[in-house]
């Protein structure tokens, strides 16, 4: 079964089967990162930290938040 085809499928599974497809699918994702050498996670790590600086780099929504640092959060009355 090619992957469009299962995820064709999915919708029409029950609930129960969706959540057994996704338990398996996240165990088998975690024991192949288990299996990784140092210079694969090394690799990945790498891969992973260029596309995140292209995100910031690009994208201003992803500090849009940092304009508001140390500034004080509003602080509602005890209602008691």
């Amino acid at each position: 079964m090619e992957t469009q085809e299962i995820l064709q499928a999915l919708p029409n599974l029950s609930i129960s089967d969706r959540l057994k497809i996704a338990e398996l699918a996240l165990q088998l994702v975690t024991q192949q990162k288990d299996s990784l050498t140092q210079d694969e996670k090394k690799s990945q790590l790498a891969l992973a930290a260029m596309t995140a600086i292209e995100d910031y780099a690009n994208d201003s929504e992803l500090i849009v938040f940092s304009d508001v640092d140390g500034e004080d959060f509003y602080d509602y009355p005890d209602e008691d």
